[in-house]
């Protein structure tokens, strides 16, 4: 974890292996422990740095963060220039785009799990929750966050052939990194809510694979394959039987899908 100059929170980053590196981006709510289980396969080959967003895990949070922000923070705290693969999970699969937007020559690849380039329904844009659903969330998360969060982890394994499991590792993580500050989610869930890619996708020339869990409830594969097709140099993989946390609950076929493309 380090400062940086120009004023941006500090981000707590673990970095482990020895390789061409890998940054491994999480999503709302959760931290970058959640991507233990793919530490002892990646760090073979890779150096893997592992990141808890700002507001997020052991980082420090900002106020009214936007994706800019926080792809700034994580580009700041992680060390060395060589071109990095990012792998963004969810809400870290935005901040990974918009990483790839400020900073294109450190990019190499974007591996975007569960990604969408908006959460929220929009007049030209279905494929996603509605506004007041988002907003009840918010209210139930300022209320009573812990049996929130814990129901939210629920929704995120909806409908996997191995959602006990995947359920049961989720939750037994969720608070290994302490407890997030009720503002920082409250911020987190408006960047959520405000935050729409697409006018922004035709520019992101970095070669991209998109990740998508067949039975996902949170982003249905209507957006993951809407944003493969709105980037220049992308191709959709679906994860059978997978919901939105694929990378737990599918691991083998979750690697068969995205090591050959990173190592490209």
């Amino acid at each position: 974890m380090r400062d940086d100059a120009a004023g941006l929170p500090r981000v707590h980053v673990e970095s482990v292996g020895a390789g061409a590196p890998i940054a491994l981006l999480h999503g709302f709510a959760m931290h970058g422990g959640l991507f233990a289980p793919l530490l002892p396969a990646l760090s073979r080959t890779h150096r893997v740095h592992v990141v808890d967003l700002p507001g997020h895990g052991r980082s420090a949070a900002v106020h009214a963060p936007d994706l800019s922000s926080m792809a700034r923070a994580v580009d700041a705290a992680i060390d060395g220039d060589a071109p990095l693969t990012i792998v963004g999970w969810s809400l870290g699969g935005q901040v990974a785009l918009q990483w790839a937007l400020l900073r294109e020559s450190r990019i190499r690849r974007l591996v975007l799990v569960a990604t969408t380039p908006s959460f929220v329904q929009r007049s030209d844009w279905p494929h996603a929750v509605g506004e007041n659903t988002l907003a009840r969330f918010g209210d139930e998360l300022a209320f009573s966050y812990r049996l929130t969060l814990q129901r939210f982890l629920s929704l995120q394994v909806q409908g996997s052939d191995e959602g006990r499991a995947t359920l049961a590792q989720l939750r037994a993580r969720l608070f290994e990194r302490g407890e997030p500050p009720a503002s920082a989610l409250a911020d987190a869930l408006a960047l959520l809510r405000a935050a729409d890619l697409r006018p922004m996708l035709q520019r992101i020339g970095a070669p991209t694979l998109v990740v998508a869990g067949e039975r996902d409830a949170l982003v249905p594969l209507a957006a993951t394959t809407a944003l493969a097709a709105a980037l220049p140099e992308a191709t959709h993989q679906t994860i059978r039987g997978a919901a939105h946390a694929p990378f737990l609950s599918h691991r083998a076929a979750f690697f068969d899908a995205v090591l050959p493309f990173v190592d490209g």
